[in-house]
């Protein structure tokens, strides 16, 4: 057998097994797609769960249900039975359709249903929903507070604190209000009005409980980079220096 001959059947084999290779990755490239997408059940939420709710009291109200979730969809330490928490309490709030991880509960006793910081108080405010940046404040936003009061060139603005954690938001509800103007003509107007709960310290929560009656309370939603600082504010004479 010639030198030629020899080359080609070993560029032969080593193509072979080149082929066979490749062929062998992709179907395991395959294999590992579908079970990724292969589903496997796991706990989900039927209904909200706040915290501080025993897992015994949400699973009597039907509050769990098994879900088939993709298994690349699963979240770590996601559950698919009440029985390693079966003694505790969800220590944060758990939505309608959210997967159930170990990590959202703990021992009686060990959580506050609101999550209050060490040293601080829980006080709520109830606002509108411009005031309330329309909704996209929720529990564990940062937010800064401004208080406005009076009206026409007397009207002022000013940055009442600069740094307020969002503790939780309760149930929106509306509220009616009637205006009358010159010709007598009334207007009524439906006005969603929701209670957040913020941690402040006693100073704080002096300064929101007295603005709260001098005027009106409004939320700016606060980023990591966000920059803030206490002003002498604006006043209706002042806005367009």
């Amino acid at each position: 057998m010639g030198r030629k001959t020899i080359l080609i059947i070993v560029a032969l084999a080593i193509a072979t097994v080149g082929a066979l290779l490749v062929f062998l990755y992709v179907q395991g490239v395959d294999d590992r797609a579908v079970a990724q997408q292969a589903p496997k059940e796991v706990l989900t939420a039927t209904a909200l769960i706040a915290a501080g709710d025993s897992v015994q009291e949400a699973q009597q109200a039907g509050k769990f249900e098994l879900t088939a979730v993709p298994e690349a969809a699963i979240l770590a330490g996601a559950l698919d039975s009440t029985d390693s928490i079966e003694s505790m309490v969800a220590s944060s709030t758990i939505y309608p359709g959210e997967q159930v991880i170990q990590a959202k509960f703990a021992e009686v006793g060990s959580v506050s249903n609101l999550g209050i910081p060490t040293k601080r108080l829980a006080i709520s405010v109830q606002l509108t929903d411009p005031n309330r940046v329309a909704g996209f404040v929720a529990p564990g936003s940062q937010v800064a507070i401004w208080l406005t009061w009076g009206e026409g060139e007397a009207a002022q603005i000013r940055l009442l604190l600069e740094d307020v954690k969002v503790l939780g938001t309760g149930q929106t509800t509306v509220a009616s209000t009637t205006t009358t103007d010159a010709t007598g003509a009334q207007t009524t107007e439906a006005i969603p009005l929701t209670i957040l709960t913020v941690s402040v310290d006693q100073t704080e929560a002096e300064k929101i409980r007295l603005a709260e009656k001098v005027g009106e309370l409004s939320l700016g939603l606060r980023t990591a980079d966000t920059q803030t600082r206490l002003s002498p504010g604006l006043t209706g004479t002042t806005l367009f220096r």
